[in-house]
């Protein structure tokens, strides 16, 4: 497929949050949020779902109020139910517009964007479920924390999906959720006495 100008505009907004990101993660969170908000400011509550999801979702990671990082998190997670929601629209499509990824314009598909939004799911309850726990809403973080367990099942065995389940995991115990030995919770297994 060609990369038309709508291609190159869409691969600029995560660059950019990519970018951002790296700001983040190498100590730079003022900066951070200020180019996350400005990049915010761009896109809008009415931007690809993606990109909203994405920015959110670190947005969220940036912020000093517990309620405002609650706030970015919700969002990132009803950007990411809108991705499954395009996603069943996208099914009732014919087969060959199926089969690729973009639409005419350069957007992607819901198919594309469900699946990289899939990965985030347990991260995006996992975030919500330590939100709540900081906010002292413990049945609300409880209630996500069941829901980041639930979709990590599909997480791939690599670095990604091992980081998921260990902050799951984390959670569970400082929540007192912690399940006892073979009732599928993740880890190696107890060693006897």
């Amino acid at each position: 497929m060609a990369e038309g100008p709508e291609q190159t505009a869409l691969d600029e907004v995560m660059t950019r949050i990519g970018q951002s990101v790296i700001l983040h993660h190498a100590g730079d969170r003022e900066e951070a949020r200020h180019r996350f908000l400005a990049l915010w400011a761009e896109i809008g509550e009415h931007g690809e779902a993606l990109h909203r999801c994405t920015l959110a979702h670190y947005l969220a990671d940036t912020q000093d109020d517990p309620s405002d990082e609650l706030a970015w998190d919700l969002r990132a997670l009803t950007a990411a139910e809108e991705l499954s929601d395009d996603r069943l629209d996208e099914d009732r499509l014919d087969d060959d517009r199926l089969d690729d990824d973009r639409l005419d314009d350069g957007r992607p598909t819901g198919r594309a964007g469900a699946v990289a939004v899939r990965a985030l799911y347990p991260s995006l309850h996992l975030n919500l479920a330590a939100d709540y726990a900081k906010l002292g809403r413990s049945g609300a973080a409880r209630s996500h924390l069941r829901r980041a367990r639930g979709a990590a099942e599909t997480l791939a065995e690599d670095r990604y999906g091992d980081g998921v389940r260990a902050a799951i995991s984390r959670l569970e115990l400082s929540l007192g959720e912690g399940g006892t030995p073979g009732e599928g919770r993740w880890g190696p297994p107890r060693q006897r006495p």
